[in-house]
């Protein structure tokens, strides 16, 4: 939700196209970027590796 919120608040500064944006511009892309991949990571990817390694433990346990 945090992330949301700062993306969303980061658009207008990626959008823009006015006096200045070609310094704010890259850097509201690398910041949403950074968002948007870390919110993927926490969300999909740390939990799908972690029950791998689990499902992996159990196995071997057996």
């Amino acid at each position: 939700m945090t992330a949301s919120i700062a993306i969303f608040s980061l658009l207008p500064m990626l959008l823009s196209s006015e006096t200045g944006s070609e310094i704010q511009k890259p850097l509201a892309t690398v910041v949403v970027g950074g968002l948007i991949t870390s919110t993927l990571l926490t969300l999909l990817i740390i939990p799908s590796v972690y029950g791998w390694f689990e499902k992996r433990k159990v196995e071997k346990a057996m």
